[in-house]
């Protein structure tokens, strides 16, 4: 059995310090801003842990991860991440692949696109080729167009693994 999930997330900007760097997909990212969150505020993989989570029918980070919990204060979103899949993991999901899309005028992530497949695949237990990190803008349109923010949406496929009696 195959199953397909969709995430999305948005965090505002707000001016970045240097206990607080801009993080996207667990890589440090230069900017002048970070994000404001709960957590490290990784949008990117907030919006694939909600695929991830939907795909398996385990609901959202949201309910796994309240904002409202000061275990979650400043979290790194990797550490998030690698609690979803050892949940997916126990339910007998593992994941096939995942596309994960930031959307935004600044900052650039090209440079970063590697650096931030190889840091996320081997906590999906995938290889960096099925995971794909990309990229768009509105076209200055909007709140992200004016550069108030990041918004990011992810897919992602999931298998069963659970053995099947015969």
């Amino acid at each position: 059995m195959i199953r397909v999930g969709t995430g999305f997330d948005v965090h505002r900007f707000s001016e970045a310090d240097k206990g607080h760097p801009l993080i996207l997909m667990g890589v440090t990212v230069p900017f002048d801003r970070n994000l404001k969150g709960h957590s490290d505020a990784d949008v990117m993989i907030h919006a694939l842990m909600d695929a991830l989570l939907g795909a398996a029918g385990l609901g959202d980070i949201g309910q796994h991860f309240p904002d409202t919990d000061p275990r979650y204060s400043g979290i790194a979103s990797t550490e998030l991440l690698s609690r979803v899949v050892a949940s997916l993991e126990a339910k007998g999901w593992k994941t096939v692949n995942a596309d994960v899309g930031l959307i935004g005028e600044l900052p650039k992530i090209s440079p970063y696109r590697q650096a931030m497949r190889d840091k996320i695949a081997p906590i999906l237990g995938i290889d960096p080729s099925a995971l794909n990190v990309k990229a768009t803008t509105t076209e200055k349109l909007g709140f992200l167009g004016r550069g108030e923010g990041l918004a990011a949406q992810a897919v992602a496929l999931l298998e069963s693994v659970a053995i099947k009696p015969h």
